[in-house]
């Protein structure tokens, strides 16, 4: 699918209130709304179609599903009934665990629900059988709208559905994001960040608890006492482990949400717990502190009843903190702010977010294992100008984002391995060429490369610039980025995409030689052969003499100049406009040509007798053409092949078009300036 660059000039962060209406008709939740009740009709939303498409993509059904409304499942539906909470979430046949684990955590903070899950909808008189939920996407808050059609099997919600039977909010959430993702089948497998990031906007940091800071504890404390919402699982050496049930009751592979974290006095000492949540509603920790274990019967029934501890099979349950850090592998805690997890205040950071593409030939670079394309990938310049209270250096966060790739599932797409490199800055403006690359180490990057939505880290630099360049592992690999830079003090960010800029020589003039060389002699000749007694050639007789030259040139890769291409060079050469070329304006436009010819070899590193795509902006550049990415890219996707190679007849076709269109625009120029003085002048 071909990727066009997107501006990534720095963005302010978005703001839920002016979540965006997404459906087809350009109508929001309240005019679709209103409609349906003025014409007495139920919502059928045609973006979202009760049918298999919106189930699954690679498979059909595994049993006959039938669409029902809430009214037509129970006889007395209720949106919410006695407060959205935790075991609302109860997992159904669906492989989608790190969702709702999500949303429990989602239940936990009243604000943040009520921006997801607006609480003024409800089954009574303005029923419409619509409902909306608001959601974030790269920057972007977006407001969903559903009917409530849901997927039954005998007369019961095959998928996320609530403890109470005829309570629906949870089933209804769980649409609008399939929606969202382009159908139930995209939301198998995924990591509880990447919701939680979507429910809140928030920047989400990952932990391995066995390699976790010291201060571990207290970090989970504060992320919970800020609402940070905060997932936990156990990883999996094979697929065969996955979902497979340890023998104390834990399941590996699988998402959990953490919503709580306390101290109890237990016979005299303070022990540190963790509560757990499995969304499955059920299976739960049966070690030291799980819901009917002898280690409760020390502590007071007071206490029990601050930690409102019950003997439930709910799914949830405490554990020691000791325990939790040797049977638990992954924290994922996604800041809602984000406040700082590591200091005790809590303070407001500095976002700026840039949005991009990785595209094949272009900017796909991959990573520094590919020194030959990994220069070209996009750059973000970044400004550390103010050091943290009270320490040397500055601290912030990047996080680097692919966009849309759970939607595309259906297409075959599959989350692509990404990461980020951060260099000192050497000083100048500019894109960053190879040579740099070759020779400087970089100064920081992302903890790893691997195929997650996004991948972030915390960083502590001293003040200074640098260079963070995002990237796929692979070159090649395209997908549109979105790149959010916390940092505690105010940061400047700015693209290092480079302006566009024509740097030609002086057109020469044709002036007559007191001694002709060989070479010119040889085209006299020839010229004579074509042309006549005029010694003028069309675009056709020059179509000839071009090729004819070209195919006999060394170590270049040609196939065939165009009549156009041939129309478009008389029209750059021609000085007095009868639309032939003279020998005299052959000669000049032929030392144009062994100019390109040079370039063209110069940059064919391999000898191949073709350049490869990701070297045209050097070459463009020595030939006199500074573009940015969005020039670059339209000029790769039209002149390049499939393996990203340029013949030379690409290379000279696209060069007479830039050096056409440059007059053109130097013409403009100085017209619109001529207008200005005399408009001065008046």
């Amino acid at each position: 699918m071909p990727y066009l660059f997107q501006d990534s000039k720095p963005r302010p962060a978005a703001h839920p209130g002016g979540a965006r209406a997404t459906h087809s008709s350009g109508k929001g939740y309240e005019e679709l709304k209103r409609d349906c009740l003025r014409r007495g009709v139920l919502f059928e939303d045609c973006d979202f179609p009760a049918c298999n498409s919106s189930l699954f993509f690679s498979e059909n059904p595994p049993i006959p599903f039938d669409w029902k409304r809430p009214g037509d499942i129970v006889k007395d539906p209720k949106f919410i009934l006695g407060g959205a909470t935790r075991t609302d979430i109860c997992q159904g046949d669906l492989g989608d665990c790190w969702l709702l684990a999500a949303i429990a955590s989602l239940t936990l903070n009243e604000k943040t629900l009520a921006r997801v899950v607006p609480l003024d909808q409800n089954f009574g008189p303005d029923y419409a059988g619509i409902f909306h939920f608001q959601f974030w996407q790269h920057n972007e808050w977006l407001d969903v709208v559903i009917d409530d059609r849901l997927p039954t099997f005998k007369g019961r919600l095959v998928f996320l559905h609530s403890a109470e039977l005829n309570e629906f909010w949870s089933a209804l959430l769980e649409k609008a994001y399939a929606k969202l993702n382009g159908s139930y089948e995209s939301l198998k497998g995924g990591s509880t960040i990447e919701a939680m990031e979507d429910f809140t906007g928030g920047i989400g940091e990952m932990y391995d608890v066995k390699a976790a800071p010291d201060n571990f504890y207290e970090i989970l404390e504060k992320a919970l006492k800020r609402c940070s919402m905060v997932g936990c699982s156990i990883d999996t050496s094979s697929a065969a482990e996955s979902e497979a049930q340890t023998p104390f009751g834990l399941v590996k592979g699988h998402a959990y949400s953490v919503t709580g974290i306390e101290e109890v006095s237990c016979r005299g000492q303070q022990v540190q717990l963790i509560r757990i949540r499995n969304p499955w509603g059920q299976v739960e920790w049966n070690g030291p502190w799980s819901d009917n274990s002898p280690e409760w019967c020390s502590v007071s029934p007071s206490e029990q009843r601050r930690l409102s501890q019950a003997a439930r099979d709910d799914g949830e349950f405490w554990m020691k903190f000791e325990d939790f850090k040797v049977h638990f592998d992954k924290v994922e805690i996604c800041n809602l702010t984000p406040d700082a997890l590591e200091d005790s205040t809590a303070h407001k950071w500095e976002v700026t977010i840039h949005q991009g593409s990785w595209v094949r030939g272009a900017t796909a670079g991959g990573c520094r294992n590919f020194l030959e394309t990994f220069w070209t990938n996009p750059q973000i310049k970044l400004h550390l100008t103010e050091k943290d209270d009270g320490q040397d250096d500055c601290t912030f966060i990047a996080a680097l984002m692919q966009k849309g790739r759970r939607k595309l599932k259906k297409l075959g797409a599959e989350m692509l391995t990404i990461g980020y490199s951060i260099y000192e800055s050497p000083g100048r403006d500019g894109h960053l060429g190879k040579d740099f690359f070759r020779y400087h180490p970089s100064k920081a990057r992302s903890k790893t490369y691997i195929n997650l939505r996004e991948v972030s880290h915390r960083f502590k630099l001293p003040p200074g610039d640098y260079i963070l360049i995002p990237t796929t592992f692979e070159p090649h690999q395209e997908a549109d980025f979105c790149l959010r830079i916390f940092s505690e003090k105010k940061a400047i960010t700015e693209d290092l995409d480079e302006n566009v800029a024509i740097d030609l020589p002086e057109p020469l003039h044709p002036t007559p030689s007191p001694q002709e060389t060989e070479e010119e002699k040889q085209f006299r000749a020839l010229f004579e052969q074509i042309s006549g007694k005029d010694m003028e050639i069309s675009a056709e007789e020059l179509e000839y003499v071009l090729n004819a030259v070209l195919k006999k040139t060394k170590n270049i890769k040609f196939e065939n100049l165009s009549l156009i291409s041939c129309r478009n060079i008389i029209s750059l050469m021609d000085t007095n406009g009868n639309g032939k070329l003279e020998f005299s304006e052959f000669k000049v436009f032929w030392e144009k040509m062994k100019k390109w010819i040079n370039i063209f070899l110069q940059f064919d590193f391999d000898k191949s007798g073709s350049m490869s795509s990701y070297e045209l902006r050097g070459a463009l550049k020595a030939a006199g053409y500074q573009l940015n990415n969005y020039l670059l890219q339209l000029i790769v996707l039209r002149y390049s092949d499939e393996q990203f190679q340029i013949e030379f007849d690409d290379f000279l076709n696209c060069l007479i078009r830039l050096e056409n269109a440059s007059r053109v625009f130097q013409a403009l120029s100085v017209k619109n300036k001529e207008f200005i003085n005399l408009n001065i002048g008046e």
